[in-house]
Order: structure tokens, then C-alpha cells, then sequence
């Protein structure tokens, strides 16, 4: 339950006055619903009594008909406030929560980060997220709202009925409703974490057979794929029907504990009124605010229902990288004349891709300067892409050194290595939002002419003019453009940044020979001075390096 605590503080702190406006409405809510059915309550009764007695044409009926509309219309109001105000605390709150994940992902492995590229991972984060909602609306808010109502409440009764009515109403609904919450939370803890994960597991091979389907039919599996996917349907059917058959239950359990609270509360009222001086008009009070307390007590039956769902959301949400090292606390270096030869330097270097005892490439060494270009070419699979990471610091290096700027990499802070060095993978996302938009990634406020120079180095200013400008909007992850072109705007964002060192995972694919060298030729022009690396088969990024070196040739002997 910590995890769920820290999850209600972050959401909580992230807009603390929108909360507290909220909180303070929900309470507001219920106190006027037993306000509201404890003034009519008495009026009733009062009416009559003063009508038995004969003295109901002296009975001031104006006062208390006009609280009964006032607490009648407020708590509409406040209802709708509350709910206002409540939903909009909590939609700006997760916004802030999806800020807070995305630090923490920041601080992941690549390799970790690159899994969660799927589908079913994002379909993961985004249930994940949306599932912590209940913790202020559900949960928090309800059960906070509820004893504070109650508290008030207890003092209220105690202070216009009697201190035997005030404690029959507290020990009723505290003790009897407390004691099925509870059985609630544990008979759910478990299973609403597994209906969630079963439904997740529903989402994930749905998507995979939705993919997968012309293979699965050419391959002639699409049965057993579909059986496979019935049998995962059935299992989250059947958590879900669990958990509506113990909110049923509960639900008739609550309703009984507000029944026997009134009546029990009723039948003290009774016995006081005839043994005491306790009038039948006050005695009322008790057993109208009885039953308008079931209102604190029968929503927060979901919100038990869902405590395991939200745990195990809060605990993925709140995971921290594995194995994650502090940063190193020194500054980097200014860069200057001395530094400005030789930008970056590989001594004997040995590397491994993530997770693997298998050398990749060993004993790989060289220098590259201010204003070069060097091509590394090798097939697919020798390592070229797991070099750009070692090199950019996304990856540990095996064994070996590199030095950027006359300063180890290891020594780099990462937000001031980020300001000298920009890898393209070649998976590179975009945005949904403007051609602009997504320009913008690289440099906040930046200017449509800076941002037409980079599009005309990509040569892609052009096709973005014939779309309708830097305003045209784009689909998510880029939709509306080509591979080649949504290839070429993620390398003008790149050179956006105007980087020292820039590091292309095969930046021309997908293009032809022609715009291939004009896209380098573009590259090499807009960042002069510049050190450029590029991994790559291809001739036109071969011919415009000053260096190539071949992969092949550090492969170790197996």
C-alpha cells in the first residue's frame, strides 16, 4: 500500500489547491444530504406534533421549508462542483503523473526503453496510468469525504438528539460497514489485479493475431490462434465476473448495514422519546441522518474493489531503472582550440550487445576530427547500430576506452553530452501535430526560417510546401509521409540541434541513389564543422566519408 501512497502524493501535489476545492465540495455534498434529510425529518414530525396538539397555525413553517429548498438546491450545486472540480483535480494531476513516468523511463536502459516500443507495452503504460485515477476518485476522496461526514456528523447528533443516538449511528455504520469494506479489499486484492492482467493479456494477443493474421493463414494456424484467444477471453470473463458478483454482494451487504442502522437508530429514538425528554421532533433527526449517511458508505465499495488493480498500476508506474548508477557530479569541459583537432577517440575497444557474453567487435580503435565524416560499413547484425549507442552513451562499453573531447564519455553528465552529441536511430519517432511541431522537438521557439534551412538540407522543403506548409498536420508517428520522408524530417530535427558530433543509423534507406547523395551532401553543408558518423552498406554514404572503416575486420575469432 505504500506504493499507493506515494502515487496519492504525487497526484496530490501536482495541483494540491484543485484538490483541496475538490475535497472540500465532496464532503460538503454529504453533510448537506444528512442536513437535508435531518431538517425534513424534523420538520415532518414537528408539523405533526403541532398539529396534534392544535397549536399548527402558530408553527413557523416558513423557516424550515426555505432550508429544506436552500440544503435541497446547494447540494445539487455542490454535487455538480464537486465532480467539476474533482474530475478536473484529477485530469490535470495524471497529466502531471505521465510527466513524472516519462522522467522515470528517461533514466532506463535503451535496451529496457526499446521494449516498450510494442503495442502491448504502451497498451501496458496507458492502462497503467488510467487506472490510477481511482486512487483520488475512487478511493482517496471517498473514504476521506466519508469520515470526515461522519466525524461532523457524530457531533452534530451528539449536540441536537442525544449522545446514545449519536453513538448508535457512528458504531453501526463504522463497525459494520468498515468490517464489509474490508472483506471487499482482501476477496479483490488479488483478483482484480489478475482480471486486469488477464484483459491485458486479451488486448496483447488480440493485437498480435490482428497483425499476424495473413501469416497465421498461410501458415494455417489462424484456429489455434483463435482458440488460444477464446480461452484468454474466457479467463478475464470470468475474473470480471467474479469481481461484479462480489460488488453485487456487496452492495446488498452496505444496503442491509443502512437499513439496520435506521432501524435500530429508530427503535432507540422510540425508547428515549418515552423514557426521557427527548422530543419525538429531535428524535427524528437521528433516524432521517441514518439513512442519509448510506450515501458515505455505498460508493466506496468500487473503489475497494479495485485496491489490487491500483497497487500493482502504482507499483509498475513507480519502478525504478534497474541498476541505475548516479550521474557523475563534474561538469564538462568548455570546448576550445585545444580540444577542437581530435573530437573523438575509441582506444581498444570491446563491446557486447546488452544481455549477450558473446563479443560483438574487439579491440576497435580510431580517431575522428573536427569536420570529418567516417563511414562505418559492415552487414547486418556485426554490431554497427550497438556501436552508435556505445558511442552516444546509451550503452556500456565492454572493455576499452572513448574519449570525447579530450574527456572520457563515462565523465559526461548526460543532459550537457546531449547538448554535443545527437544519434538518429533508425527508428526514430514522430509526433502527432504539425510539420513544425515536430521540428520543434529539437529547439524550442524555433523560427520557420531556421526550420525551412533544415528541410531544405534533407530536400524535403518541397514536399512539406506541396503538403500544405510547416502547419500540415501529421498523423501519429508520423502518418501522411512516406518511410524515406519521415526518415529525412527526423534527421532535420537532428540538425536542428547542430550537434559536434552526429551519429546516423543508416540515414539514407529508402531513398534512391540520387537523393541519397544529396541528402548527405545537405547534411555535410548544413553542419560544416561538425563530426559525422554513419553506419552503413550503402554507396553514397561510403563515397562522401574521409574515413571507412570495415566492422568485419574486428570481428573476433570464435
Amino acid at each position: 500500500m505504500l506504493k499507493l501512497w506515494q502515487i496519492l502524493r504525487l497526484l496530490w501535489r501536482a495541483h494540491p489547491f484543485a484538490m483541496w476545492r475538490g475535497a472540500l465540495l465532496a464532503v460538503l455534498v454529504l453533510l448537506m444530504g444528512a442536513a437535508l434529510l435531518g431538517l425534513s425529518g424534523w420538520f415532518i414530525t414537528a408539523t405533526g406534533m403541532a398539529g396534534v396538539a392544535g397549536v399548527g397555525i402558530a408553527f413557523d413553517v416558513f423557516r424550515p421549508s426555505a432550508g429544506v429548498r436552500g440544503l435541497a438546491l446547494g447540494r445539487a450545486a455542490a454535487r455538480y462542483g464537486e465532480r467539476l472540480l474533482t474530475h478536473d483535480a484529477t485530469l490535470r494531476a495524471l497529466a502531471a503523473l505521465r510527466v513524472t513516468l516519462l522522467e522515470r523511463l528517461e533514466r532506463f536502459p535503451v535496451a529496457d526503453l526499446r521494449r516498450l516500443r510494442g503495442a502491448s507495452a504502451l497498451t501496458r503504460i496507458t492502462a497503467d496510468v488510467d487506472a490510477l485515477d481511482g486512487v483520488v476518485l475512487r478511493l482517496a476522496l471517498p473514504v476521506a469525504a466519508a469520515l470526515l461526514t461522519h466525524l461532523a456528523v457524530f457531533f452534530g447528533l451528539w449536540a441536537l438528539t442525544s449522545h446514545a443516538i449519536a453513538l448508535s449511528v457512528a458504531a453501526g455504520y463504522m463497525m459494520g460497514g468498515g468490517v464489509v469494506l474490508w472483506r471487499v479489499a482482501r476477496a479483490t486484492l488479488g483478483l482484480s489485479a489478475r482480471a486486469e492482467e488477464a484483459s491485458q493479456d486479451l488486448r496483447r494477443r488480440a493485437i498480435g493475431l490482428f497483425r499476424g493474421r495473413r501469416e497465421a493463414i498461410l501458415q494455417g494456424v489462424l484456429p489455434s490462434w483463435r482458440a488460444g484467444l477464446d480461452r484468454v477471453e474466457d479467463e478475464a470473463r470470468y475474473a470480471m465476473d467474479q469481481l461484479d458478483r462480489i460488488d453485487t454482494g456487496a452492495g446488498q451487504a452496505l444496503s442491509a448495514i443502512v437499513t439496520l442502522a435506521a432501524a435500530g437508530v429508530f427503535a432507540l429514538a422510540g425508547w428515549l422519546v418515552a423514557e426521557s425528554d427527548l422530543d419525538p421532533a429531535r428524535a427524528a433527526i437521528g433516524v432521517f441522518v441514518a439513512l442519509a449517511l448510506g450515501e458515505t458508505l455505498l460508493p466506496l465499495r468500487r473503489g475497494m474493489a479495485e485496491i489490487g488493480r491500483m497497487r500493482d498500476a502504482a507499483g509498475r508506474v513507480l519502478a525504478e531503472p534497474p541498476g541505475e548508477a548516479p550521474l557523475a557530479p563534474a561538469r564538462a569541459t568548455a570546448v576550445t582550440e585545444a580540444h577542437a583537432e581530435m573530437l573523438l577517440t575509441l582506444r581498444h575497444l570491446s563491446l557486447a550487445r546488452p544481455g549477450w557474453s558473446r563479443l560483438l567487435l574487439h579491440d576497435l580503435s580510431f580517431g575522428l576530427r573536427v569536420g570529418e565524416t567516417l563511414a562505418l560499413r559492415g552487414a547486418s547484425g556485426l554490431g554497427k547500430s550497438t556501436l552508435l549507442d556505445v558511442i552516444a552513451g546509451l550503452e556500456p562499453v565492454t572493455a576499452g576506452e572513448i574519449t570525447l573531447l579530450d574527456r572520457p564519455l563515462a565523465t559526461w553528465p548526460d543532459r550537457e553530452l546531449r547538448e554535443v552529441l545527437t544519434l538518429v536511430p533508425q527508428r526514430a519517432a514522430l509526433v502527432s501535430g504539425t510539420v513544425l511541431e515536430n521540428l520543434a522537438l529539437a529547439r524550442p521557439g524555433l523560427t520557420e526560417a531556421e526550420a525551412l534551412e533544415a528541410l531544405e538540407a534533407v530536400q524535403l522543403a518541397q514536399t512539406v510546401a506541396e503538403r500544405g506548409g510547416l502547419g500540415s498536420p501529421l498523423g501519429e508517428g508520423g502518418a501522411g509521409l512516406s518511410g524515406g520522408q519521415a526518415r529525412r524530417l527526423v534527421l532535420a530535427r537532428a540538425l536542428l540541434r547542430r550537434p559536434k558530433l552526429l551519429l546516423l543509423d543508416e540515414p539514407t534507406e529508402g531513398l534512391d541513389t540520387d537523393m541519397a547523395r544529396q541528402v548527405i551532401a545537405g547534411t555535410r553543408k548544413f553542419l560544416p564543422d561538425a563530426a559525422i558518423i554513419t553506419a552503413s552498406h550503402r554507396a553514397a554514404e561510403l563515397e562522401a566519408a574521409d574515413q571507412v572503416i570495415d566492422l568485419k575486420s574486428y570481428i573476433p575469432e570464435s
